[in-house]
């Protein structure tokens, strides 16, 4: 058993890792400051004794003795980054470096959750890990572009610098349960509206591709390179390599939905939008064994349910009210 740190434990990927980690006998201090989630995605967590839940800011130094470190902590679609772009950074920089400082001084491992966004719109195709990226680095996405690419040189440093035990993932878009219906990703957003039966949005002509990997995969790479002992600190990309249309998503989820009453409209693409993204995951098969096993009409039918209930539930408030 250790004991496993995860900031931004109450988020979409830090709520379904935790679960996991609990799951395999470890003890979880779960570190959020709730300005993007809150503790019902890990309600079923709490009455659990190797789990504990702070409320803390990781731009502000913490301190704990751990073996492990998840370092989670950002929000990561647009609408709620781009909120306030300055904490945005501020969590990607200064909580690289307290979080960093608190391996060195414990001795811990630590993973960094990286992102595609690193490779900015790319112009290789499929994106692998040695291609530095095309980011505009005074956009309206580059408080988490750089901030993110930031993070990665400081954990680098701290590397080649203090010989702290380091290890980044890359990750490409993701979906699955406890994710937000709020948080404007395509997937979620796609859902909702064809469950509420109101037009489907379409940014661009809608050719823009994607590669979608359900967060169960997500979770299995983490842990794998987590404790991965050939000391391989990566950068390393996980998602899904079968890409598709933004178009094609929208049509995949009204086939599932049939009873949806949505049709597809199209605005104005929003500054910076990537207008490819396909993960190369060669390293991760090379040195973790790693490929995704759902696909995504398995991990679609998986996510509908949820998000079926997150709305029926919150109807059911409004009525009640």
């Amino acid at each position: 058993m250790k004991k496993i740190l995860v900031t931004g434990g109450t988020g979409f990927v830090g709520s379904n890792l935790c679960k996991r980690l609990l799951d395999e006998g470890h003890e979880v201090l779960c570190l959020d400051n709730f300005l993007t989630s809150s503790e019902e995605t890990v309600h079923d967590l709490l009455k659990n004794k190797r789990f504990e839940i702070i409320e803390h800011d990781i731009i502000n130094s913490f301190s704990s003795d751990v073996d492990q470190i998840y370092n989670l902590a950002c929000p990561a679609s647009p609408p709620y980054y781009q909120l306030d772009p300055i904490h945005t950074t501020k969590t990607c920089v200064l909580g690289a470096i307290n979080m960093l400082g608190l391996a060195k001084r414990t001795g811990a491992r630590i993973l960094q959750a990286s992102t595609s966004e690193v490779y900015g719109d790319p112009e290789v195709h499929p994106q692998n890990e040695s291609y530095w990226g095309k980011v505009n680095p005074n956009g309206i996405r580059s408080c988490y572009d750089e901030g993110k690419r930031c993070a990665e040189t400081l954990f680098f440093d701290y590397y080649r610098q203090h010989k702290v035990d380091i290890r980044i993932v890359r990750i490409f878009n993701t979906y699955g349960p406890n994710m937000d219906p709020n948080d404007g990703r395509v997937v979620s957003n796609f859902i909702i509206q064809a469950l509420q039966n109101k037009d489907i949005t379409i940014y661009g002509d809608g050719s823009q591709t994607r590669s979608f990997q359900y967060i169960d995969d997500l979770v299995e790479v983490m842990v794998r390179m987590m404790n991965n002992e050939k000391g391989f600190t990566g950068p390393v990309n996980t998602g899904n390599p079968n890409e598709f249309t933004i178009k094609e998503l929208a049509e995949k989820v009204l086939k599932m939905l049939p009873e949806s009453k949505s049709k597809i409209i199209y605005k104005e693409l929003p500054q910076d939008d990537p207008k490819q993204r396909q993960p190369d995951i060669t390293l991760a098969k090379k040195e973790l064994g790693w490929e995704p096993t759902i696909q995504l009409e398995e991990g679609l039918l998986k996510t509908i349910p949820y998000f079926r209930e997150k709305i029926e539930k919150k109807e059911s408030v409004k009525a009640s009210n």
